[in-house]
């Protein structure tokens, strides 16, 4: 279990706490498309109620597609914050030596952000809203290991991966209170690790864990949350990495 869990703790802790910020991010996709025809899906959550769905198809042998919805809808006492968002993106993919493969995406999206301010009284002292959008680009890298998990006398394969991406995200159509208030646009570099063991047959576990960086120091699109997800994948005509 070591295995799994070594990738992952650091960012348990630091995605506790969370800041003021407009922005949840998703967690970035990792298809490792090997193939023509092979077809990747993903559910997942965190300890944020940040759930994230996600697909991906080989359009080639070299040629992928790629798209994220991700939601997160959390109230609490003092707070209510709300997020839908999208992706979609294209990319190229391929499959090096000793069961490695390499993806490059680039890709945009959009979605929208709330968040209710309350005092100690539960009276509602501050609403802002507004829309965002996002142009990304990522690299993924991933190489099966030679070692498996062994529970209850069985082997499960596990795959080690990494992914970088680098967004410009914008906030627009800023409200605060319901009055008009200046947008504001930032750089993120996301990177990420992931750890991955098949359970049974197409069906793979997943743990995903990393931080976001930004460039500049804004006050409400900043990068204040980490990326941790745990999830089930599903990967239908995959078979470079786990033979």
């Amino acid at each position: 279990m070591k295995h799994l869990l070594r990738l992952a703790y650091i960012p348990v802790l630091t995605g506790l706490s969370s800041c003021a910020s407009l922005y949840f991010p998703p967690p970035p996709h990792a298809p490792l498309l090997t193939h023509q025809g092979e077809a990747y899906g993903s559910v997942s959550t965190n300890l944020q109620n940040n759930f994230a769905l996600q697909g991906a198809y080989a359009i080639t042998n070299h040629l992928g597609v790629a798209g994220t919805f991700s939601s997160l809808h959390r109230s609490k006492s003092r707070k209510t914050e709300n997020l839908d968002f999208g992706e979609l993106s294209v990319g190229y993919f391929t499959r090096l030596s000793d069961k490695r493969v390499l993806e490059v995406y680039v890709g945009a999206g959009g979605g929208a952000t709330e968040r209710i301010e309350r005092n100690a009284e539960k009276i509602t002292t501050r609403t802002l809203d507004g829309s965002l959008s996002k142009v990304f680009a990522q690299v993924n890298y991933a190489r099966k290991k030679r070692d498996n998990l062994r529970l209850f006398s069985h082997d499960f394969p596990l795959t080690y991966g990494a992914a970088l991406r680098m967004s410009y995200m914008q906030l627009n159509n800023f409200r605060i209170n319901g009055e008009v208030a200046p947008g504001e646009n930032n750089l993120f570099f996301e990177p990420i690790t992931f750890t991955r063991t098949q359970i049974a047959g197409p069906v793979q576990l997943q743990f995903l864990s990393g931080q976001i960086f930004g460039f500049r120091n804004n006050k409400y699109l900043k990068a204040a949350n980490s990326v941790f997800q745990v999830g089930i994948i599903v990967n239908i005509g995959e078979g470079f990495l786990t033979q």
